[in-house]
């Protein structure tokens, strides 16, 4: 590790400087914990929030509900705009890039996978993992989902209905959909969130077993530290501040 508790040797995929997210707020509302805001009429939701992630690497960011921790991996993702700073991803610098730029790109490098799945219900799980390579113009899409939805134990289950599978086979079809693009990078916001502790546990084998066969970088969203600490390195946010990066090993070359 080098002095920033980030692997020794490995090229920066993603690095985020000096984030700053600032919403308004309705007049009269009150966050008794940021009251400076309050004044303003706006809420700061992220304080000068700076991170790297190195090329391979798992990042786990923990902290309780409303710590921002979800808004930072929405900023990552280009889903939403800084109020100041830079976010560069594979080398581009986001805010550089148009919304129909930002969304190419974004196919392009990133997979995503929510706590509430965001599956289409009204296409089957085939279908739904189709899409990002219907978008890409990939002419085997449907042996790349097939494989995919096969990787995930689903290979039997591809012309159901998301509401004809349980929670947790939604949540493997929206693994298979986030990594059939082989992308560069995984974000993943609570992906275990809407699963009972069983299910959940199985979710993320199988989350970190692809992570590790593809090489995938993976920034997790989680409040869990048991699940914080499977990742190679631990970053705490609370309140809109980082306030620890723990390094927990050495990724896997």
């Amino acid at each position: 590790m080098d002095g920033d508790g980030l692997p020794n040797g490995r090229t920066t995929l993603v690095e985020a400087q000096d984030l700053w997210l600032t919403v308004p707020t309705r007049a009269g509302a009150v966050n008794p914990r940021r009251p400076n805001d309050a004044r303003q009429g706006a809420l700061t939701i992220l304080h000068d929030v700076s991170l790297r992630v190195t090329e391979g690497e798992a990042l786990g960011i923990i902290g309780p509900s409303g710590s921002g921790k979800t808004s930072l991996l929405m900023l990552l993702a280009g889903l939403e705009r800084p109020t100041r700073g830079t976010i560069r991803i594979a080398a581009t610098t986001l805010g550089d890039l148009d919304e129909d730029a930002l969304a190419r790109f974004r196919r392009e490098t990133m997979g995503i996978v929510f706590q509430s799945f965001q599956l289409i219900p009204t296409m089957t799980a085939l279908e739904n993992v189709l899409v990002p390579l219907e978008l890409a113009g990939r002419a085997d899409g449907a042996t790349a989902a097939r494989a995919a939805l096969d990787a995930v134990g689903l290979g039997h289950r591809l012309d159901h209905l998301p509401g004809e599978l349980s929670g947790g086979e939604q949540q493997r079809v929206a693994l298979a959909r986030a990594f059939v693009t082989r992308p560069r990078l995984l974000l993943a916001d609570e992906p275990t969130g809407n699963l009972d502790s069983r299910t959940g546990a199985a979710v993320m084998d199988l989350l970190f077993s692809l992570q590790r066969q593809y090489g995938t970088t993976l920034i997790l969203i989680t409040h869990d530290p048991a699940l914080a600490a499977r990742c190679d390195r631990r970053l705490r946010v609370e309140d809109g501040h980082v306030l620890a990066d723990h390094p927990v090993r050495e990724p896997a070359s």
